[in-house]
């Protein structure tokens, strides 16, 4: 009996379905992206960053509070008096050079969110592939579970059979 089954073990194993990993590994894209940096591109988002916060809001308005107050305030020695324009210069200047840096980091950043949405899409092909994977398994076990279910019948049947032939057969219902 044990002959049997080996041809149906022989069968599923054949046709049993192993999981194979095709595609690339995950790559963390911030790590990547973060050894690619020149100091320059380093410069430009630490500036961005810094010029970006409630920080270097609060400290400027300071200063630029101290500056007007101190050419104001001073009755003799007025370095940068009314309309303030050695101030305006100073602002101008810093304008000039943090509106491009902070576009080029903003630039970067977009390429970045470039990158991380190829990655995302790559990534959500691998998840279906691993569901595709997944689901063929369970379909494979779903045939598995009904041969057996099958053979199990087929075998209740014949137990039945001998059982039905081989019991006496009383031929009287209850009264």
């Amino acid at each position: 009996m044990a002959n049997d089954h080996a041809p149906v073990v022989e069968k599923w194993e054949r046709q049993r379905i192993r999981h194979v990993h095709r595609h690339k590994p995950v790559i963390n894209i911030n790590r990547v992206d973060a050894e690619k940096l020149t100091t320059g591109q380093r410069i430009a988002d630490r500036l961005a960053t810094v010029m970006g916060s409630w920080a270097f809001i609060i400290i400027q308005s300071v200063i630029l509070a101290f500056w007007i107050s101190l050419n104001v305030i001073a009755y003799i020695n007025h370095w940068d008096p009314y309309p303030f324009i050695l101030l305006n210069l100073a602002l101008s200047f810093q304008a000039a050079y943090a509106a491009p840096i902070i576009m080029m980091s903003q630039n970067r950043q977009a390429a970045k969110d470039r990158l991380m949405a190829e990655q995302d899409y790559e990534i959500n092909c691998k998840a279906e592939d691993e569901l595709k994977s997944i689901m063929s398994h369970l379909e494979q076990q779903d045939e598995v579970m009904l041969d057996i279910l099958r053979r199990m019948e087929g075998q209740h049947q014949v137990i039945m059979g001998k059982l039905g032939a081989t019991a006496p057969d009383s031929g009287a219902g209850p009264a």
